[in-house]
């Protein structure tokens, strides 16, 4: 997969793909990572990239030309591709969006800054407009950088173990089951002894029995769901 992030802070990217999974997919050669300065596309004399909305009102618009230019220049370099544009009134980003995104060979992100884009940048070149909740950030930056992360340690070889994004929350529609690990008492906290007897159907039960459970407790919403498609899928034909 390759990823273009367009944004007039590509310095705050650095840390992000240069660190943990992020980095070691780019070493694996699973994604490759371009920073473009959209700012370098603009052909004001001052570079600038916003202007004053048409009608008034309080803040500044991103101008068309120089993010229609560099989404060009990008697309130019390797083909047509997803075009994601971050901003509070997109899509609600969520784990199946993550998996659709997952599947594509090339993603662009626009990170807007001020208070808001051109509307003809939504008309012409975007193609997906995603949210990643009901609040305003500065830019879209953090909001690309949690989407980033979530779809590239999807992609195929990145995580050690191929079954640990499939049994991720919100993978099978519930919250994950609690997970134990040594000592197998501590502090007097016992991990349960169905984990400790190698019945691996038992395990499975339990596991299921308990992101039910948790699912229940903490996102009803989630839980009334997925026993619904569950009844859907057991009603005969």
């Amino acid at each position: 997969m390759r990823i273009d992030i367009l944004t007039l802070f590509p310095e705050m990217f650095t840390g992000v793909l240069g660190s943990s999974i992020l980095k070691k997919a780019a070493e694996k050669n699973s994604v490759a990572y371009h920073l473009t300065n959209f700012r370098d596309f603009s052909t004001n004399k001052h570079k600038t990239v916003d202007d004053y909305p048409y009608g008034g009102g309080a803040g500044m618009v991103l101008k068309p030309q120089p993010i229609f230019d560099a989404v060009s220049h990008v697309n130019k370099e390797s083909g047509e591709s997803r075009v994601i544009l971050l901003c509070p009134q997109g899509e609600r980003f969520n784990q199946r969006k993550a998996e659709e995104l997952a599947k594509e060979d090339h993603l662009i992100f626009i990170c807007g800054h001020y208070e808001g884009y051109d509307e003809r940048i939504r008309e012409q070149i975007v193609t997906d407009e995603i949210s990643i909740g009901d609040f305003v950030l500065t830019g879209g930056e953090l909001a690309a950088m949690v989407i980033i992360d979530s779809v590239v340690r999807l992609l195929p070889g990145v995580l050690g173990n191929e079954n640990s994004a499939v049994e991720d929350s919100f993978s099978t529609g519930l919250l994950e089951h609690p997970h134990y690990t040594r000592p197998a008492d501590f502090r007097g906290m016992k991990v349960p002894d169905v984990l400790l007897s190698g019945n691996h159907s038992k395990i499975e039960e339990w596991r299921l029995n308990e992101s039910l459970k948790r699912t229940k407790e903490r996102r009803p919403d989630l839980y009334e769901k997925y026993i619904h498609a569950q009844e859907e899928k057991e009603r005969p034909e």
